[in-house]
Order: structure tokens, then sequence, then C-alpha cells
């Protein structure tokens, strides 16, 4: 625990200007950001007695090391380095707004020659309009249905869309009206994209003046007495108007506002939000935090709002900001919150509280919503927080650590038969999985079932490059509080961040514990290569799998934690965790290495063709499967090549299923998709 008294600023020092501060450990990774119109008054509140500071805040203060700030012109500028920070070093006490579910959202994408309507979740991408969110994907399905016989735009994959180009039919939606078929040139890219646009008009909310077109073409129809051409655009309308039917009407002006409703607790919050465009209800969605900092309903709410808003990309960003946004209880100030938002629309926004009408009973509407959520969240993880915190406490004890181990790594080795032999390594922190901190080994040196020799490379693999980085960065020395640096900022550590990719490195930070799958050999050697290394200040332990016991270095018997122990329990979830990884990634291999060899050999297909079937078919079993003429429809391969292809594949018998002699679990069959498993985290090796 660190004495705040050690890396106080100098008394005046600290300018009086608008700025964004960050609290930095030991090993100089930010824990916090933060914000202040006066830097002065804000930074020296941290500095007071322990006693009179909120827990939390004491927490962060004695956790710190080092404090640095930015100064800049303006508060809103301040809100928007703020946001910034917090997006790249992710501090773990500053409020981190989380869904509580993946809402899905109705795309289009006019990015592409031929724009797509699609269902779609996860982050924005530039060029795509977006509509929702939507609590249920099967709604906007039930949606686009409806308005497809208006707006014929593409639904299909780009897979799907190549294919039907390549033999010149549409698909069934082509056939039946529900699809423009820009695939087979009944439309030009310009037709399909004024589709598309339209499309995009009638969800953002302007409907009436389309319906009234459709009608007087209706009317014009029936009186030339085109009763057909008349009746498909009465279908048509009727399509229309059921769609818009499904948002119930909740303003009755028409209202374009998104509404945000705060449910909290002394540890929790929730958050939800109603997007009203159009005076109907166009989405919802929800969030849910740890109060890890001392915040009240105000804060939660500027928090909020970054998260709602800070994201958009550039072309997104006048859509997503509506000319109203409704709120609990106004930010502190709210001159510098309403005039980011304004900048990001490109007009006045007016950020308010709803005093009475409907906008009132709406937000009494939401705020029940919000309470609700933060009700079903607290019965979903009933005392999760208290689990995790005990059961990394329990691991302390047992190990007869100074402190709960808030970073934990394992490391796992996964083989085949000695053969692609890889590494794992899994990061928990504050007892829950940073799959973003996963890292994978490619053990080259040698080929053989022996994971003692493995683990020793590994270890000093991830150590080395931790000590690198280190000597690069420095060793985190804390700037003197008269150094002239600090009065700017510019006399902080360099922490670790990358100076070419401003991102943090690789093996910057060490793990309070490490974790080995296996017993004493594996403990064993994880220990000589940190000895080797001149690390001391590194836990480290084995978690066998026979008897779940937990080996320490230089220790004749085991530790045996209760089967009921919370702390046995967490062990198992990161040991599992780095096996699932190592096995993901050893299958990838096996896979490549697989599908190399069935190709290699065949005669007249260079690298270039082998991924193109590859990437066509998506599998050995379907490219095996295959005939001539659909062999001869991927491009490059003509039919001299397809013959060829298909005589060498049709003479050879599938792989037999392989077994992993460490766990006795079936490696893949010989037809895995050639493409590798989902990754759960970037792939990085060290050298």
């Amino acid at each position: 625990m660190a004495d705040p008294s050690t890396y106080r600023p100098a008394p005046g020092a600290i300018p009086t200007s608008p700025g964004v501060y960050k609290f930095r450990d030991a090993h100089g990774r930010v824990i916090y950001v933060g914000k202040a119109k006066s830097l002065r008054p804000r930074l020296s509140s941290y500095f007071q007695d322990l006693a009179g500071l909120h827990p939390r805040t004491a927490t962060m203060v004695t956790t710190a090391a080092s404090v640095e700030w930015t100064v800049v012109a303006t508060e809103v500028e301040a809100l928007q380095l703020e946001y910034s920070w917090i997006k790249e070093f992710d501090p773990r006490f500053n409020v981190k707004y989380r869904d509580d579910k993946s809402y899905p959202e109705l795309a289009v994408t006019l990015n592409e020659e031929y724009p797509r309507v699609q269902v779609m979740r996860g982050a924005h991408k530039k060029g795509v309009r977006y509509f929702g969110p939507y609590g249920h994907a099967w709604a906007i399905r039930e949606t686009v249905d409806l308005l497809l016989r208006v707006f014929p735009v593409r639904t299909c994959s780009n897979g799907v869309f190549k294919r039907a180009r390549q033999v010149g039919r549409p698909c069934l939606l082509g056939y039946i009206g529900k699809c423009a078929a820009p695939c087979v040139g009944k439309v030009t890219p310009d037709e399909h994209r004024a589709l598309a646009e339209d499309f995009c008009d009638f969800m953002a909310g302007r409907t009436g003046n389309y319906l009234r077109r459709l009608e007087e073409q209706m009317r014009e129809a029936a009186e030339e007495m085109e009763y057909e051409k008349a009746g498909r655009l009465r279908d048509d309308i009727g399509a229309l108007k059921r769609a818009m039917e499904k948002n119930a009407i909740v303003l009755a002006d028409a209202t374009d506002a998104d509404l945000l409703a705060v449910a909290e607790d002394e540890l929790e919050a929730a958050v939800q939000i109603f997007h009203v465009r159009g005076g109907r209800v166009r989405g919802q969605r929800g969030w849910v935090t740890d109060k890890v900092e001392d915040v009240d309903t105000a804060a939660l709410v500027e928090h909020a709002l970054q998260q709602l808003y800070g994201g958009a990309g550039q072309d997104e960003r006048n859509e997503s900001v509506p000319r109203e946004v409704l709120v609990p209880a106004l930010p502190e100030p709210a001159g510098p919150v309403r005039e980011w938002l304004s900048g990001l629309r490109g007009s006045q926004v007016d950020l308010r509280i709803p005093q009475r009408g409907d906008k009132k009973d709406l937000m009494t509407t939401v705020q029940r919503n919000a309470q609700q959520a933060l009700a079903l969240h607290k019965t979903k993880r009933a005392s999760d927080l208290t689990t995790r915190s005990r059961a990394l406490q329990e691991i302390a004890d047992a190990l007869e650590l100074d402190s709960v181990p808030l970073r934990i790594e394992c490391f796992d080795i996964s083989h085949l038969q000695g053969e692609d032999v890889v590494a794992s390594m899994v990061v928990f922190e504050d007892g829950l999985a940073r799959k973003s901190e996963y890292r994978r080994f490619q053990i080259k040196g040698f080929e053989g079932q022996d994971d003692v020799r493995s683990m020793h490379e590994v270890i000093g693999r991830r150590f080395r490059r931790y000590l690198q980085e280190r000597e690069q960065t420095g060793e985190w020395a804390v700037p003197e509080a008269d150094d002239p640096g600090a009065a700017d900022g510019t006399g902080a550590p360099a922490g670790p961040i990358d100076p070419e990719t401003g991102r943090p490195r690789r093996f910057a930070y060490p793990p309070q514990l490490l974790v080995v799958d296996g017993g004493q050999p594996q403990v064993a050697a994880a220990k000589r290569a940190l000895d080797e290394l001149g690390i001391d200040d590194v836990a480290l332990c084995g978690l066998a799998k026979r008897l779940e016991e937990v080996w320490l270095p230089g220790e004749d018997d085991p530790v045996v934690l209760p089967r009921s122990s919370e702390g046995l329990y967490l062990l198992q979830r990161v040991r599992d965790e780095a096996h699932r990884f190592a096995i993901t990634y050893q299958r990838s291999k096996r896979s490549k290495r697989l599908t190399a060899g069935e190709l290699d050999s065949v005669p007249g297909l260079g690298e270039t063709r082998r991924q193109a079937l590859l990437k066509h078919f998506g599998s050995l079993k379907r490219l095996r499967a295959a005939t001539v003429d659909e062999l001869c429809a991927v491009p490059g391969i003509g039919r001299r090549t397809a013959e060829t292809v298909a005589a060498a594949l049709s003479s050879r018998t599938p792989a037999a299923p392989a077994v992993n002699t460490a766990t006795g679990e079936i490696i893949g069959d010989g037809d895995e998709p050639v493409a590798a498993a989902p990754q759960t985290a970037p792939s990085q090796e060290t050298p």
C-alpha cells in the first residue's frame, strides 16, 4: 500500500486551468482518469487525510504511485480527452458501463456498392447506417420482411450475392419480388442505392411524405384504370402501416429524443435509454456498472452520455445525437456537456430534465425499466463481487501472500503426440478474465512430449520480454515534486506505452500470482526460469489435475484447499481457461498443417489457387465431395486443374481421428473448417 504523500505534487505546482489527470500504479499502469474545471483544487482533494476520503477513493490513491496531468483550453476539450483516455487505458477505478446484454441493431451497409440490410451487433462500422437497438433480433426481421415489399433492398450475404452473379440466377427473394436482384442486373447500382436510401429515410422517421406519395400514386393509377398497379400500391401502403404500428406512439408531437434514466445503490448502477424518433420508440438499451469510484447521479449521467455518444463514428454522429436528450439529473456543470453534444450533432441539442407532460410520464416509464434492470442484475449476480473478493483472499491466505493477487496469469502447454507444441497465457484481473491480455506461444526449438522443458521456455520468454520492456520505459520512477516537468505533465514517467503504436506494450505488467498447469516438475521449471532472470517478486504455484492439488516451489507436500473453497474454484477456472485457449490454438495449427499436406502434392496447384479452393469450400470434406463442375466455378480453376484436384483427393482416405495423449481428447477429425477457430483474444507471439 503506497503512501499518497510520497507522490504528492509540490504546493503551487498544479495549474488552475482545466485539464485531465491520470493516476498510475507502481508499474506505470493507468488506474484512474479524471477531468477538472480547475486542476489544483481537484487534485489537492485526493491528498487529504485518508480518513476523510470515500473508501473507494482511498483505495485508489493508496494503489497509485504517481499522478500526471494535461492542461487543455476548455472544459469541452477536457470532456473529450477524458473519454479518449478511458477508452485507451481502461482504468480499473473508473466507472465502466457494460451492456446487460448484446443488443441487435438494424444496419444498412451504405459503404458497399450494393447496400445490404442486415442484423448487426457490436461496435459500429464507418459508413453503415444503424437503427435501434432492438430488444430481439426477430423483431428486426419481422420489420424488414414487411418493408422489403416496398423497398426491395438485398439482404443476402456477400458469398450468396457473389454466387448468384456467377451463375446468373437470383435467389428466392429475387423471384418473389422482395429483392430488386442487383446481382443479375435487374437494377443498376444507382437505382439499388436509391432504394436503400429510401429505406433509411423511412426507418429514420420520415414516413408521412412517403406514405402520401404512395397514396397519390395509387389514386392516379386507379383513375387511369391501372388496377393491378393500384392494388400493389395499396398493399405496399398496408405493409408500411403495419411496420409503423410495431412501434407505439409515445410522444404526440413527433419528437426526436433520447431519454436516459438511472437506478443505483451503494455498489452498482443501471442505466436505461429509450430512443424516440418521430414520436415512436425506435430502440431501447441498458447498461450496468460497478460503482468503483465515488460518483453521484449527475456523474453517472455524464459517464453514460460519453458511453452513448462518444464512440459514434464520424459519419454516424449527426444521426446518433437527437435534438433533445432528457436526463434525471444534469451533469455539473451542464454547459460543456451540452456544447459537446451540439458539436457532435452539428446543431443545438437541448439537454434537460423533463418537468411535466408526456415526456415526464415517459421518463417515469424509463426509470421503472432501470429499476427492474438493476433488480434483475442483482438477482443474476447475487454476491458475485463478494464471492470474487473471498476467492482472492482465500488464495492469498493459502499461499501466504502479502496481498490478494489482483492479476493472475496462467500458462498451459498443448501438443499432439509431441507435434505442434504450443503454449497459452491467460490473464484474470480482480477474479475476471481479461481476454485482451491473452497471449499464445509457439514452441519451435524442439519437438517432443517434454512439457517441463516447454514450460521453462515459455515462462522465460514471457518474463524476458517483461524485463526488456521495463528497460525501454524505465523503472516507473515518480518525478520529483519540484521537477518543472511535473507542472504540465511532461515530467511523468513514459509508462508502458509503445511510442510507435501508442498502445500498451504486450508484456508490460507482471502478475501478482503465476499459475502453471501441472505439478511439481512444471512448478520447478517455472521457478528455474524466474530465478535465471532474477525475478523474485512474483508468487508461483501449480495446479495438478489429478487431485486438484496446489503445488508451491520447493515444497514436498501440496497445499490442499477444501473442495468447497471459492479460491480453489477460481484457480480451476483460470487453469481450465488456459487449457481451452491452448487447445484452440493447437487445433488451428494442426488443421492448417493437415490442409497444406493434402493439397501441396496436387500437381499444378500453386499457393494462390490452393487458398482460393479452401476459401470457397470452407473445409477439406466439402472440397473432397465437390464435383469437377463445382471446382470449375472457383475463380482461377480451369477444367483440367479441376479434374486433377478431384482425382487427387478422391484417391485418398480422410485422416483418422487423432487423440491428445495428455487429455485423451479427440483433436479434430481431419475435416475441420480450414479457417482457424474464432479467437477470444488477439494473437500475439514472442520472438
